[in-house]
């Protein structure tokens, strides 16, 4: 091994049915680097990873670790953190119905017995230290998705480990969390700790990163210093292909998708929901993609689980057509024509179990019915025009889609949800956690049903991405609408200053 280094991996092979999903990847990670590990999904980021820490058993080559004699024999998760090794995966793993400090403390206490004080108190401390909002005692389950994702990082720190990887930390945090988390980052690198970093998020690679590692399709682009490799030259290396102008999605579709003419599709009056969410107003017009934004925890997800029915509405009147509907479950608004994609793929997405094709036709059997099954001819039919036109990366349909990385599930969603032919079409961090040519290939997409009538809602944490996709947006801030932005109007800085300032 390399002096420097804490971990290297060598000709890392792995294979699954139909699939080459790692070919001779080579990796390096030195000490007290934060290192960015890149690639568009199916790349074989998280293969890696799982091979890495036990999950998976590779097919071929060698991992060696600081301290350890020889190649390191890796076939557990508990071998890895054994060695060193913590990780904190994309999708949060922990137990919903335990408290924070069992979450923290689970599979590491030591004896028989186990000392509720003394564990209540060490997560405490921890807790207070990475100035974590939430107590020790309280159930996991009753936190925010960005609460338990900091409980997540919090556990892989305290095990003092030699090589603490990252898996889309930050996907569920804002922008005060994730600057928390960078400091963090920054301050186990002085200790010497090796940080493998996973994200698609350019700006926080350039942001905190030394070194990049490029994988696509499985094999080993390159390995380079950050200052060596432009944003551009990195997204090109990712997609194997040269991008003029990344930004630039609307020159395919001849641009946002405009208000229309006409009376809108769907209205919402003084619209409320058991989530907390103030009355509000809401209206969309055909052909139009409008958007909520506003900082997590704004209430920009419940407005539309309102909407659809997800959560339980407690006051205000629904319009579709200029007709009122009563909307009180998510079946009444599909039978509205209105689709929903989810912003937790995992927990309200996917059937994980199901395959890739049972998944994709599952909204179109509930809306004919469970006593008029759709034939095995039709779906097959369904599932492979579906996985053509979105470009799904599965072996085929029959995959269990809990199998396919997390861009192809959300895609599988998407195909779930246009098989249906909806109206109006809410898209919940439809681009979350996934790569950068998927992103714009769903952008691109949004426009083009846009261009063809379909109206749709867009949420995103990323700003840039809304500007490029939708023509209104409605600022949200503590739950309650403070302003409605259009036109001249629609910019970052006008954004930001209706999020900071509201209706004041």
């Amino acid at each position: 091994m390399r002096k420097d280094a804490v971990l290297e991996m060598h000709g890392i092979c792995k294979y699954f049915p139909g699939v080459r999903a790692l070919q001779d990847v080579d990796f390096t990670l030195r000490k007290g680097e934060i290192h960015a590990l890149m690639g568009e999904n199916g790349a074989g980021k998280s293969t890696l990873i799982k091979v890495l820490t036990g999950v998976y058993a590779k097919d071929g080559g060698e991992v060696h670790i600081e301290g350890v004699d020889g190649p390191a024999v890796i076939r557990s998760p508990q071998d890895a953190q054994n060695a060193g090794i913590s990780t904190v995966y994309q999708e949060i793993t922990l137990c919903p119905n335990l408290s924070v400090a069992e979450n923290m403390y689970i599979g590491r206490t030591e004896g028989a017995l186990t000392s509720w004080k003394k564990m209540n108190q060490g997560a405490g401390r921890i807790l207070q230290d990475l100035g974590i909002p939430a107590s020790p005692t309280q159930q996991l389950g009753s936190c925010s998705i960005a609460v338990q994702q900091m409980v997540a990082i919090a556990r892989a720190v305290d095990m003092e480990c030699k090589v603490l990887i990252l898996d889309e930390p930050t996907s569920s945090l804002d922008e005060q969390e994730v600057q928390k988390l960078f400091g963090l980052m920054r301050s186990l690198r002085k200790k010497g700790v090796g940080i493998i970093f996973v994200t698609h998020f350019l700006e926080q690679v350039y942001e905190v990163c030394d070194r990049i590692t490029v994988l696509r399709d499985g094999q080993l682009v390159g390995e380079y210093i950050i200052e060596d490799l432009p944003r551009v030259k990195l997204v090109s290396k990712m997609l194997g292909k040269e991008l003029d102008d990344m930004a630039d999605i609307k020159g395919e579709s001849g641009g946002v998708a405009i208000s229309r003419e006409g009376a809108p599709v769907l209205e919402a009056h003084d619209l409320c929901s058991n989530a907390g969410i103030k009355p509000f107003d809401f209206s969309i017009r055909k052909g139009e993609v409008n958007g909520f934004t506003g900082l997590l925890g704004s209430g920009r997800s419940e407005c539309v689980r309102a909407i659809f029915g997800a959560d339980r509405v407690t006051g205000g009147k629904v319009k579709m057509d200029g007709k009122e509907v009563r909307i009180k479950k998510p079946l009444d608004a599909m039978k509205q024509g209105i689709g929903y994609l989810p912003e937790d793929r995992k927990g309200d997405g996917i059937v994980g179990d199901l395959s890739v094709r049972e998944n994709i036709i599952l909204a179109y059997q509930v809306m004919k019915g469970f006593f008029h099954p759709v034939s095995r001819a039709q779906a097959e039919a369904f599932a492979d025009d579906y996985i053509k036109l979105l470009e799904i990366k599965t072996a085929s349909a029959d995959t269990p889609i809990k199998s396919l990385s997390g861009g192809n599930q959300q895609k599988c969603i998407l195909a779930r949800w246009l098989l249906t032919d909806p109206k109006y079409l809410i898209l919940d961090e439809p681009t979350r956690g996934i790569d950068i040519g998927t992103k714009i290939e769903i952008q691109k997409l949004v426009l083009r049903l846009a261009e063809k009538g379909t109206s749709a809602t867009f949420i995103s944490s990323e700003i840039d991405e809304m500007l490029r996709t939708c023509s209104r947006l409605v600022v949200m801030r503590d739950r309650k609408a403070v302003g409605e932005l259009s036109g001249e109007d629609l910019t970052q800085a006008k954004i930001m200053a209706t999020i900071a300032g509201g209706d004041e």
